[in-house]
C-alpha cells in the first residue's frame, strides 16, 4: 500500500512538472519579442464579400478611392501593383512611401461603411481619406518592428470592414530599383 501511494505521488509529481513546463513552453512562445505575425480583427459592419490584399515584399505605395465613404483600396508592393478591392468610383487618393518607411497603424471611423481612414508611417507621416463619422477604430502591431503586410475586410458598393495583418517584412523581397 505504501508503494502504490508513493507511485501515485511520483505520478502526481510528473504531472505537476509536465504542466509547470508546459506553461513557461507556452509563455516562451507567446512571448511578443519572438512572434512576427499579430492580428487587428475587423472594423466596420461586414456586410458583403470578403477581399484581402496581399503582395510580396514591403507595402511602397498606397490607393484610396473616396466619396462620402471609403470605395476602394490598392496597394503596391515593391513595383507591383494589387488588385483594387471594392470599386475605382469616387475620388482617388494616392500617397507613395519613401525607401524604409513603413505603414505602422491604421485608424478610422465606420458606420455601415468605412468611413474614413488614416494610415501612418514609420517617419510620422500621416495620409488620410474620407470623411470622418461615426464609430472610432485603431490598428496596430502588437510587437516592435513590425510593419502593414495586408489588409483584408468585405466589399459591398464600398468598404464595409477592414482587418489588418501586420508581421516583419523581408526587405531584400522589395526591389528598389527599376
Amino acid at each position: 500500500m505504501v508503494s502504490f501511494d508513493n507511485r501515485r505521488n511520483n505520478q502526481s509529481d510528473r504531472m505537476l512538472f509536465l504542466a509547470i513546463f508546459a506553461v513557461i513552453a507556452a509563455s516562451a512562445i507567446a512571448d511578443p519579442e519572438t512572434q512576427s505575425y499579430s492580428y487587428s480583427p475587423p472594423a466596420g459592419s461586414g456586410s458583403g464579400s470578403p477581399f484581402s490584399i496581399i503582395g510580396e515584399g514591403r507595402i511602397t505605395a498606397v490607393r484610396v478611392w473616396e466619396s462620402s465613404y471609403i470605395r476602394g483600396f490598392q496597394f503596391r508592393y515593391g513595383f507591383t501593383w494589387s488588385s483594387v478591392s471594392g470599386t475605382t468610383s469616387g475620388q482617388l487618393q494616392e500617397r507613395e512611401l519613401s525607401g524604409g518607411e513603413a505603414i505602422i497603424q491604421i485608424s478610422g471611423m465606420y458606420s455601415h461603411y468605412v468611413q474614413s481612414v488614416v494610415f501612418v508611417t514609420s517617419k510620422g507621416r500621416h495620409f488620410e481619406a474620407g470623411q470622418p463619422s461615426g464609430t472610432s477604430f485603431n490598428m496596430y502591431p502588437s510587437h516592435k518592428g513590425a510593419e502593414l503586410v495586408l489588409i483584408s475586410g468585405t466589399t459591398h458598393g464600398g468598404i464595409t470592414s477592414i482587418a489588418a495583418l501586420w508581421g516583419r517584412v523581408d526587405t531584400s523581397a522589395t526591389h528598389t530599383e527599376h
